[in-house]
């Protein structure tokens, strides 16, 4: 069993649609991040960063006690290697796969949520912020664009760099960046979305997310604690 401390956000949905393929038991923990709950001293307990997602997992392989994992892209991989499916064994394949996670990780997530976050939640427009990662979140969608280029999926084979990818590539418009110029882009979308454990992933929580825009708290919880 393993206990996903989770809130319907891109980084919680990427772990959500993975427990959701792999089929393996788990119990969802809701940590309302619009209401504080990340900063909680037991959440931190699990989490030291203070972020959603992380993960308990009480069946781990080694055979030991209860291992606590987070962080996405680490989630991910542990999660796809105990199961060994989602990413490769053979060792290029593997490293094409662990390549394009590390990108979604350090480079399209933290820039679209950049821009989401000067487009859609800034106190006051600053044209140079919104500018500077809108900018920067259409040159990655280039990037992922022209890698998608005779591929159906990002290493080839369905791997957790497109479960990485796809949640923020979801919240495009909330980004003021469209798809219209990367069509394989929109291609690979509509491929995985249409997977049934994506849709399961995506429905996981929906009643509880909050339009940060109209909640001060919510903005305080998310923006403003430290």
């Amino acid at each position: 069993m393993i206990d996903l401390y989770s809130w319907p956000a891109p980084n919680g949905h990427k772990v959500h649609i993975l427990v959701e393929e792999l089929g393996v038991p788990y119990r969802l923990v809701p940590i309302n991040i619009t209401q504080g709950d990340q900063h909680q001293p037991a959440y931190r307990a699990i989490n030291p960063n203070g972020k959603i997602p992380a993960i308990v997992d009480h069946a781990p392989a080694d055979g030991g006690g209860p291992f606590t994992v987070f962080e996405t892209g680490a989630i991910l991989l542990y999660l796809a290697d105990k199961a060994q499916r989602f990413v490769p064994a053979e060792l290029r394949a593997r490293s094409d796969v662990l390549q394009w996670l590390f990108w979604q990780v350090g480079g399209l997530g933290p820039m679209m949520g950049q821009a989401q976050h000067f487009f859609r939640y800034a106190p006051e427009p600053v044209p140079y912020g919104i500018g500077r990662y809108q900018n920067e979140t259409r040159r990655l969608l280039k990037v992922l664009d022209e890698r998608l280029e005779g591929r159906e999926y990002i290493g080839g084979a369905y791997s957790i760099a497109d479960i990485a990818c796809f949640p923020w590539v979801r919240i495009h418009k909330m980004t003021g960046v469209a798809l219209d110029d990367f069509p394989r882009v929109q291609a690979w979308y509509g491929r995985v979305r249409s997977r049934p454990a994506v849709g399961r992933a995506m429905d996981l929580l929906r009643g509880s997310w909050v339009d940060v825009t109209t909640s001060s708290d919510a903005r305080h919880n998310l923006f403003e604690r430290g």
